[in-house]
């Protein structure tokens, strides 16, 4: 016998002692032995472990019988199937038992077994032949209708079975459900209403057709007017198998809805209840079927809301005082008295108001008659007298703000500000908004100083809603909602959750509108602040220390004198400074206490710096301290910065040296928010405080620097590089030793591909300042030959790499920033680069010449070079050049010259355009150029000569040259738009196919992401251009696309109106025909060419822009059926609707959970394809991208809640875990879009 055996045997013989103190250590003993990964037990040991637990389940002692249930979990994965159907079979007929207690030991026991049973596919028959057994002993037991607790129990676990293992239970369902019905019209209300439990997760998993027969089965009784507690509970059935089946019940609703409605008018509050819970199940679960039904819905809502039979509302309430008089407390607390247990006309109140804030959820697209109709009669509601019906009244409110919001934040995060007129859905609601404000703010201030505190925290809410919804709406009444603040904050029954509701409110308060508005009521608010931030509860204290900074910050705005406005500030600061003091001092607090403690302190200082004298030395050797301690060093670095930019000039010479011997220890620290932190400090610092600081006291920080710049990390270089540039302008002597330690870090960087942006201006900058810092060996020739010697060695390579074409620009740029800053050496420079590009020798290296090339360029582009002949010569020879990066070098050139002296050059590039066709593209190049970066009033003059050149190329062959012609074309119809727009429009009608496309690409470049005004000219226009969707010529239509993703991504507002026409032709467009699909030979292969598909990728990357931008304009299921299309099409497609379909499960998962089985087979078939053995190494590459970009998609649909109820992703999501190759894939993904959220049960990898 093995040990485990042995070991076994001897727990088994001390669970029959007669000592339950030893069957229970020894039961206890047994569980975990069997929670051990390593047990293997032998068939005899099963049999008799099986055998034992499920007699101690009839053990005289409680404790026993319950370890022994304990044990069956781990249990049912350590023995093999005839020992768990045992297990089960003792159950199900302990279950019959007369006695109660074993009969509920028994329910337990086949809880835990039910919950244990595998649902991988390597035990899914086990699961099935156990679910086999139970079901049909449930049935049984459910027919039971002498013993209704047997009845219970079997619907207990009947449900619990459904939950969880539905899809094992298919063969059973339809049985299942001829058992349940009756159940339905038993006399007992515990029986119907589990038995509609057991309905409701009986229909995620059912067939189309059990669902349609138990629908018909319940509109059929419905129709028989049964008595009202049959109504009631076959509507609650309803609400119920809406709400778990989904968009199943859409189908059904045209019968449902008639007869729902009629039975909202009986007289029975609990029916009424279960009608409104039923429509926002049908809401919520099928909102585009509900279309016809949703004006019925509102009006039922807006009627039932005010039900209130038995109570009289004085409508004279509102016009009373609110101050809180022994008058108001009576009336509560007649109102109190009042409250009858047998009204139940809440209900009714409070289902139709969830119901309405179900339709405000669920249909933005309605939002301005919500307005109208919903909205005033919400805020009559405000003075609802029972409790929880007003919070759920405040909580409807908040979401109708919530979803004004959702437009308008939504629209300016995706145009970043640059839509100048705004989407006409939305401008309107904030408008009808701002109304009401007047009308909220009366409503509130009233409940704000309510004994209840669930209702005073939904006035809260919904205060800082409208705050955030319209910035400053309640500036006009901030003296009415003050007493209720001060109210929350000082009464002595006010709990510490309502305190810090209050203050969060506060703040948003104080940010969301100007200091003025509160310097009048300073004596009223200040007292209740301080008390907070005394306050024992941390909580309280930390969020009570962000209101006082902005109380500070109130007190004396940035930039206002001492007295500004008749407010002086005196009176409050010693206050305020004392309580934040004391918590600055404490170390034995927690830690966003003393975060919040310094931040407070330091806001202090700098706005009121001047009045804290004596005090300022000391506050300012704590902040040192608090630098050195690594918990708050970060608070204390941005505190030190706030203050050294202080307006009030604070005297920093105490603490400055030993601060930046610090912050430089900070600059190596791992840690880059520290490092971005640090650097903004010193930089605040040595701008501001240059004076008082030792070219000596830098050097800790000037030897950190060269790690700092360096292409890895651009941000921090850039910030490094600001950093040195304040120090070539303040300190310039600090810099005397750059040349050998930083300095050539900033050439590496000028160097890299990578440089563009914010960090090449911060590197010119820094040149400039350097240059004109004239410390030594730093003189501009020197810096010349540093930044352009790399290209005059015969490799012309940096470090060893071979230069980049972005490297060439970057330096072009410095040697222009540099000749600009030093005018007296710039014809020397001229001349040295003129001298480049004539005397080139093919020996010597290109990159010298086109480098040449691009700095002539870049200095011509400030002016400098006027109209020489001789530089016009050099250029154009060099246009003539055989060698490619010469040629273009040179259009650059031009372009930049051209730029600098407009009269000089853009004659004798026009010119040159007519009579060079051979150069023409390099040319527009140069054209292009200058219309880019010329100001409108410099151009005007010459935009008839262009645009008559322009058109002369509009027709040309050659594809590259005309989409340059578009752009020039567009981006001159920004010059004059008001004239020019009409002339493209006009060439619609007239020009040839590749005229259209041209103009339609230009279109395409007037659509700029910042307010232009050419906008609202467009906006008028830009349907007729739309129009080529549905040209004859593909071309045109593609073309047209690229135009409208641009529109729909830039600016929105522009295509909003023209979803309606528009969405048609798209959707057309992402069609695969079968005409546009041709063979070609190639040798012996024949090769598939589809002429189609780069219209139908534009056109899928429109659909991606739309969901971002115009969410709410789209049919999301139409929407999903073009994108389960594109699920099939063409790799670079499916790589799109991979993206688009995660990205749907996020914004819309309840559309995405109704189209869930037709999405799931395209993504399984990717998942699960193979490359074919001796592919090549890319499409094996190829192959596999596609692979993880479907499961990304799968990541994020099991994020969607609900989405386990689906069978065929409960099998996906098994096949993937049991699958070794697509589980790697799945683990690899986690952390992308939507990856890693999967239900624990259907995706537990480990």
């Amino acid at each position: 016998m093995s040990n485990v055996s042995y070991h076994i045997s001897n727990l088994l013989e001390k669970m029959t002692s007669t000592d339950k103190d030893f069957r229970f250590m020894a039961t206890n003993d047994l569980m975990l032995e069997l929670q051990k990964d390593s047990i293997k037990l032998d068939e005899d040991s099963e049999r008799k472990v099986v055998t034992m637990l499920l007699k101690l389940l009839e053990d005289k002692n409680g404790e026993v019988q319950n370890l022994a249930v304990k044990c069956l979990a781990p249990l049912v994965s350590k023995v093999k199937e005839p020992q768990v159907e045992t297990m089960v079979d003792t159950l199900c007929s302990n279950m019959m038992s007369d006695k109660e207690q074993l009969r509920d030991i028994s329910s337990m026991g086949l809880k835990t077994v039910i919950a244990e049973l595998p649902l991988s596919s390597s035990g899914l028959t086990l699961t099935a032949s156990v679910c086999k057994k139970i079901t049909s002993q449930l049935i049984g037991a459910m027919g039971k209708q002498e013993d209704v607790s047997v009845q219970l129990e079997a619907l207990d676990i009947l449900s619990d079975m459904l939950g969880r293992l539905s899809g094992a239970l298919v063969s059973f369902h339809s049985s299942l459900l001829s058992s349940l019905l009756p159940q339905l019209t038993s006399p007992r209300m515990a029986v119907r209403k589990r038995s509609i439990m057991a309905l409701g997760h009986l229909v995620p998993c059912c067939s189309p057709a059990l669902f349609s027969q138990l629908t018909e089965h319940l509109l059929t009784e419905l129709s028989k007017a049964p008595p009202t507690s049959m109504t009631r509970t076959y509507i609650q059935c309803l609400a119920t198998i809406s709400r778990q089946g989904g968009h199943r019940v859409g189908e059904h609703l045209e019968k449902l809805i008639p007869m729902v409605v009629k039975f909202t008018s009986v007289e029975d509050d609990e029916l009424r209840e279960y009608c409104f819970q039923a429509f926002e199940a049908f809401i919520r679960r099928c909102p585009k079927e509900m279309s016809p039904h949703v004006a019925t819905i509102t009006q039922l809502c807006l009627k039932f809301m005010t039900f209130d039979p038995n109570y009289n509302y004085d409508d004279d309430e509102e016009e009373e005082e609110d101050s809180m008089d022994i008058e108001d407390v009576l009336d509560e607390e007649s109102d109190d008295e009042y409250s009858d247990d047998d009204d139940m006309s809440w209900k009714v109140r409070r289902s139709s108001i969830k119901c309405l804030e179900a339709l405000i959820s669920t249909r933005r697209d309605l939002l301005l008659s919500f307005y109208s109709s919903v909205c005033p009669a919400l805020l009559a509601r405000f003075k609802e007298r029972e409790e929880n019906v007003r919070a759920d009244v405040f909580a409807a409110f908040s979401t109708l703000l919530r979803q004004t919001r959702g437009g308008s934040s939504h629209h300016s995060l995706i145009t970043a500000g640059s839509d100048s007129v705004m989407s006409r859905e939305e401008e309107p609601a904030v408008t009808m908004l701002k109304k009401q404000v007047p009308v909220i703010v009366k409503a509130l201030h009233r409940q704000l100083k309510e004994k209840s505190i669930k209702s005073r925290q939904g006035c809260f809410c919904l205060l800082t809603e409208l705050a955030h919804t319209v910035t400053g709406a309640l500036e006009q009444h901030i003296p009415a909602l003050i007493p209720g603040i001060v109210f929350s904050l000082t009464d002595k029954s006010t709990s510490s959750t309502m305190r810090i509701d209050a203050l969060s409110f506060f703040h948003v308060l104080l940010l969301s509108h100007p200091p003025q508005a509160f310097q009048p009521h300073m004596q009223v608010l200040l007292p209740p602040v301080v008390a907070c931030v005394e306050d024992t509860f941390y909580k309280i204290t930390s969020e009570a220390l962000l209101v006082a900074q902005q109380l500070v910050r109130v007190m004396r705005p940035q930039g206002q004198t001492a007295t500004a406005g008749g407010f002086d500030p005196k009176p409050f600061i010693r206050e305020v400074f004392s309580v934040t003091l004391k918590r600055l001092k404490a170390t034995d607090i927690d830690q966003e206490v003393k975060e919040r403690a310094i931040s407070c302190m330091g806001h202090m200082v700098c706005h009121l710096g001047d009045h804290l004298r004596a005090e300022l030395q000391g506050v300012l050797t704590i902040f040192l301290e608090r630098l050195k301690n690594e918990i708050t060093r970060l608070t204390a670095v941005r505190t030190i910065a706030l203050i050294s930019a202080s307006p009030l000039k604070i005297d920093l010479s105490s603490i400055l040296p030993e601060a930046l011997s610090v912050l430089g220890s900070f600059l190596r620290k791992n840690q880059r928010v520290l490092k971005l932190g640090t650097l903004a400090c010193l930089t605040a610092l040595v701008t501001h405080h240059a004076a008082t600081i030792k070219p000596a006291a830098l050097e800790p920080v000037l030897s950190e620097l060269p790690a700092l710049v360096d292409e890895s990390d651009m941000h921090v270089s850039q910030v490094s590089v600001t950093l040195l540039t304040c120090m070539a302008k303040a300190c310039p002597s600090s810099l005397a030793k750059i040349s050998s330690s930083v300095l050539p870090g900033v050439f590496r960087l000028v160097h890299s591909p990578l440089l563009q942006g914010g960090a090449l201006a911060a590197i010119l900058d820094f040149l400039q300042a350097l240059v004109l810092s004239k410390t030594s060996n730093l003189g501009y020739s020197q810096l010349l030959k540093s930044l352009t010697d790399p290209f005059h060695s015969s490799q012309s390579s940096v470090d060893g790499a071979v230069i980049h074409r972005q490297s060439y620009h970057s330096v072009a740029r410095c040697v222009a920033a540099l000749s600009s800053a030093c005018p007296k050496e710039t014809p020397g420079t001229v001349a040295g680069l003129l001298q480049e590009v004539c005397e080139w020798s093919p020996g010597s290296p290109e990159s010298a010449r086109v480098l040449a090339l691009l700095c002539l360029g870049e200095v011509g582009r400030t002016g400098s070079l006027g109209g020489s002949k001789e530089v016009q010569g050099v250029i154009l020879e060099a246009i003539a050049s055989t060698n490619e990066e010469v040629k273009t070098a040179a259009s650059c050139a031009l372009g930049s010259m051209a730029v600098g002296s407009l009269n000089d050059y853009l004659p004798f590039l026009l010119k040159e355009i007519s009579s060079q066709p051979r150069r023409q593209y390099l040319l527009l190049h140069s054209l292009k150029e200058v219309i880019s970066a010329c100001p409108a009033s410099s151009l005007s003059p010459h935009v008839e000569s262009i645009w008559a050149l322009l058109f002369q190329n509009c027709e040309c062959q050659e594809e590259g040259t005309r989409n340059l012609v578009a752009e020039c074309l567009g981006k001159l119809t920004l010059v004059n738009a008001a004239q020019l727009l009409p002339r493209l429009k006009q060439q619609l009608k007239a020009g040839s196919p590749l005229a259209r496309s041209t103009v339609v690409t230009a279109i395409k470049f007037t659509i700029v992401d910042q307010p232009a005004p050419i906008d609202s000219l467009l906006k008028d226009c830009i349907g007729d251009f739309l129009k080529t969707l549905q040209d004859k010529d593909i071309n045109v239509r593609r073309v047209a696309l690229v135009m409208f993703n641009s529109a729909a991504h830039n600016k929105p507002s522009l295509i909003r109106g023209l979803l309606a026409t528009v969405l048609p032709h798209l959707y057309k467009e992402t069609q695969i025909r079968k005409d546009l699909i041709r063979e070609v030979e190639m040798g012996p292969f024949k090769h598939t060419v589809d002429d189609g598909l780069d219209v139908r990728k534009a056109a899928f990357e429109c659909m991606y822009t739309l969901l971002d931008s115009c969410l709410e304009g789209l049919d999301v299921l139409q929407f999903l059926d073009h994108v389960e299309e594109g699920l099939k099409d063409h790799y670079d497609i499916r790589m799109l609707t991979f993206l688009m379909l995660a990205r749907l499960a996020s914004l819309c998962p309840a559309a995405v959970l109704q189209r869930l089985d037709r999405l799931i087979e395209p993504l399984k078939a990717t998942c699960t394809t193979k490359v074919k053995a001796g592919s090549v190494k890319q499409e094996f590459e190829k192959q596999e991208e596609l692979r993880r970009s479907a499961m990304r998609a799968v990541a994020a649909l099991l994020a969607v809640p609900e989405v386990e109820r689906s069978p065929s992703m409960a099998d996906f999501a098994n096949q993937i875990r049991t699958n070794a190759d697509m589980a790697s894939i799945y683990q690899s993904v986690q952390g992308g879009e939507g990856g890693g959220f999967g239900p624990a049960e259907s995706m537990d990898m480990s």
